[in-house]
């Protein structure tokens, strides 16, 4: 059983890339985190790595049951308190021009980023207080949302329809769970140094031939250079903690580099201003 002393939080997504940075952070700051994985190798490295402070869980986001079954265990290790957060990070990027997007790819980033997220926040939630039975102050949602779900770009669009789900699924959650104390907070981190990209190349290969070919090459070395210049997700796991802490967070954080043109500008121009920028820089004009 876990020391009552002790903060707790359950984060999904922690293999690498910002679930891993966020995990270094509270674990630096006292915390013991409860860490999703997929894959046995990640949860013995990673315990390894972290040491007594992190504890594994292992699931996939979208299987009700696995996630159930973690729920259990740490319901069990918390022995009658709440959890103090849960933070939402796991996810996948599905690159690709819409127009010629495999369904089943467009669904499975649906259901991976937006209703995995579902899935474990309803699991979870008892445990951060909607369960009044618990003893202890209610616990806190960080979901890890994008800068892509408040800006659409050329080749991101399934990712974007994701985040953007996500977003409104923030605001209808944080007035929901009001009545319960539990806060909702919303993370819009923008270039991070993240291996998310790397998994992506071979769409370069999926669509030569196509009359996006050009615009995907252009994509990937935008991407590829605001990922290698980008922050650290150890900087966006300060962030979330932050989150965590004050007494009074704020609804949304954004974590963006270049914050003016890549952040503020874009909600301030009338939209068409931006779509000629974007489709000149992707390379989509006509």
């Amino acid at each position: 059983m876990i020391d009552n002393n002790k903060k707790v939080a359950v984060i999904t997504g922690v293999s690498t890339g910002i679930g891993h940075g966020i995990t270094r952070v509270l674990i630096d700051a006292g915390w013991i985190v409860f860490g999703s994985v997929r894959k046995p190798a990640d949860a013995d490295r990673l315990s390894t790595e972290f040491g007594a402070a992190f504890q594994p869980l292992l699931f996939d986001v979208t299987d009700e049951s696995g996630v159930a079954d973690a729920t259990k265990k740490v319901r069990t290790e918390l022995g009658g308190r709440t959890l103090d957060a849960l933070i939402n990070n796991a996810g996948v990027v599905f690159a690709g021009p819409l127009l010629l997007q495999p369904v089943a790819e467009f669904r499975s980033q649906i259901e991976i980023n937006l209703v995995g997220t579902h899935i474990v926040t309803q699991a979870f939630a008892p445990l951060l207080g909607a369960d009044r039975t618990l003893t202890g102050t209610p616990g806190r949602i960080v979901n890890i949302s994008s800068v892509a779900g408040k800006l659409s770009t050329p080749m991101m669009g399934a990712y974007s329809a994701s985040k953007y789900g996500l977003e409104g699924y923030s605001d209808a959650l944080r007035r929901e769970l009001v009545m319960y104390g539990i806060k909702v907070v919303i993370i819009n981190p923008g270039s991070i140094k993240s291996p998310v990209f790397d998994k992506n190349d071979p769409v370069e290969k999926a669509y030569a031939g196509t009359d996006y070919a050009n615009a995907i090459k252009v994509f990937l070395k935008v991407m590829h250079e605001g990922l290698r210049t980008g922050y650290t997700p150890e900087q966006l796991g300060k962030v979330a903690l932050t989150a965590l802490t004050v007494a009074k967070p704020k609804i949304r954080y954004a974590v963006v580099p270049g914050r003016l043109q890549n952040w503020i500008l874009p909600q301030l121009l009338p939209t068409r201003t931006v779509d000629a920028v974007m489709a000149k820089v992707f390379a989509t004009s006509k």
